[in-house]
C-alpha cells in the first residue's frame, strides 16, 4: 500500500504512523524526523529548514521533495510505504504525483485525522521534551513524577521553540492557508477518508485499522 497520512499540527500523525506502518509493514516515511535529525547535525538542509520551522512556517517544497523521492528509492519500501507530514500543500501533492508516475505507482489512500483547533491548540502548547533522552510528556496528559524532570533519566524538560503559543498560533494559521485545500484535492480523487481524532489512540487506530483493511 501507499499510503498519505494527513491533519493538523497536534492531530497524533506521529503515533499513528508508527503503529500503521508496524502492522502493514510499511516503509514510515516522516518530513518532521528526516528535517529534525538535518536541524541536529548541523547539516546545510537542517540550518535551511529550521529558519522557517522557527518562524512557523512551511520548509520549501524543492527541500522536501528532494528528502522524499530519497527516501522512497531507499531499500526498506519494498512493501509499500506510508508518508506523515508530507504532502503539505497542493503543490506538493502534485509534485509527488508525478514522482511516483515516474515510478509507475500512485497513492491508494489518504487518511485524515480530523481535531478541532481548540483541542489542537491545548495539545501542542502543553508538550514537554527531555534535553537528554528525548522523552516526551504534557503538562495535562502525561506529566513527569517531578515538575520539569525527566521520569527516565532526570534530565531537565523544555518546551520545543515550535510549541510555544505564538508559533502554534501561526501554524495553525499556515495549515489552514496551504495544507487544508488538500482536502478537497484528495477528495476530488476519490483517495481520501477521514478519521475522528478526539477518539484516544486506541480508538483512532481501531478506525485506520477498519479502513486499511478493507482497502487490502
Amino acid at each position: 500500500m501507499l499510503l498519505i497520512l494527513l491533519g493538523p499540527p497536534g492531530a497524533g500523525k506521529g503515533t499513528q504512523a508508527e503503529q500503521i506502518s508496524e502492522k502493514y509493514n510499511l516503509l514510515h516515511v516522516s518530513t518532521g524526523e528526516i528535517l529534525r535529525e538535518a536541524i541536529k547535525k548541523g547539516m546545510p538542509l537542517g540550518i535551511k529548514a529550521r529558519e522557517y520551522i522557527d518562524r512557523g512556517e512551511l520548509v520549501p517544497d524543492e527541500v522536501i521533495v528532494g528528502v522524499i523521492e530519497e527516501k522512497l528509492e531507499s531499500d526498506g519500501g519494498a512493501n509499500g510505504f506510508l508518508l506523515d507530514g508530507f504532502p503539505r500543500t497542493v503543490a506538493q501533492a502534485r509534485s509527488l504525483d508525478g514522482v511516483l508516475e515516474r515510478k509507475e505507482k500512485s497513492i491508494d489512500g489518504v487518511i485524515l485525522i480530523d481535531v478541532d483547533e481548540e483541542e489542537l491548540v491545548l495539545r501542542l502548547t502543553g508538550r514537554r521534551v527531555c534535553r537528554d533522552c528525548g522523552d516526551g510528556y504534557h503538562v495535562k496528559f502525561l506529566p513527569p513524577q517531578v515538575r520539569n524532570v525527566c521520569d527516565r533519566c532526570g534530565g531537565e524538560l523544555y518546551q520545543r521553540d515550535d510549541d510555544n503559543i505564538e508559533v502554534v498560533k501561526q501554524r495553525m494559521h499556515v495549515y489552514r492557508e496551504q495544507t487544508e485545500p488538500l482536502i478537497a484535492y484528495y477528495k476530488n480523487n476519490n483517495l481520501l477518508a477521514r478519521v475522528d481524532g478526539t477518539q484516544d489512540v486506541e480508538g483512532v487506530f481501531r478506525q485506520i485499522s477498519r479502513l486499511l483493511d478493507n482497502m487490502a
